[in-house]
């Protein structure tokens, strides 16, 4: 910056209103986007744990899927592990997307129920119900363990991020005052 006579002019640490003027820095992350509490910074950390499993199981099933299309059934587990990582990725995004409890909801009742069919079909031989062929795969091998992880966290911190936003709009709740419905008075005839 140059003064009025064309020589640089000596930098100021003071503003023109005399306070102080702050120093900035090319290393200054705008802080827009960062969490301003210990809250919402755990719903962002439940929300990338979520999303990191969500992802994981949705990338173990579409790998596995072509293996476990082997079955002559109406619908086999191939056609099963495809809808499975499809709407563990459609989950995934509206995490992404949304920090609402209709997400986390989401996101627990895919990664919860996904683990749950996984333990029951490791464990219990139900035979082929209706069109699904047999699911009974008593083994654990990598990929599975890797499934069944992602599921657990993404079930875990889908249920954590649901308590945490029902805890903040109870305070919300709580902080406002409650008022009082309006009554209305109603007339009824002419004014006389």
């Amino acid at each position: 910056m140059a003064s009025h006579d064309g020589r640089p002019a000596a930098a100021s640490s003071a503003s023109q209103s005399g306070v102080p003027a702050r120093q900035s820095s090319w290393l200054e992350v705008p802080g827009t986007w960062l969490p301003r509490s210990p809250r919402q910074a755990a719903v962002v950390a439940v929300r990338l744990i979520a999303v990191a499993g969500l992802s994981v199981d949705a990338y173990v099933h579409l790998d596995l899927a072509s293996t476990y299309s082997e079955a002559q059934a109406p619908i086999n587990e191939g056609i099963l592990f495809r809808a499975e990582a499809v709407l563990a990725l459609l989950t995934a995004l509206a995490l992404i997307v949304y920090a609402r409890r209709l997400s986390f909801l989401l996101g627990f009742a895919v990664s919860a129920s996904a683990l749950t069919l996984m333990l029951i079909s490791r464990y219990v031989d139900l035979g082929p119900i209706g069109p699904f062929p047999d699911l009974y795969d008593p083994v654990w091998f990598l990929e599975k363990l890797w499934a069944a992880g992602g599921e657990a966290a993404a079930a875990i911190a889908s249920a954590t991020g649901i308590l945490l936003l029902g805890l903040r709009i109870r305070e919300r709740r709580a902080v406002t005052p409650a008022k009082a419905p309006r009554r209305r008075h109603i007339r009824f005839g002419s004014p006389g």
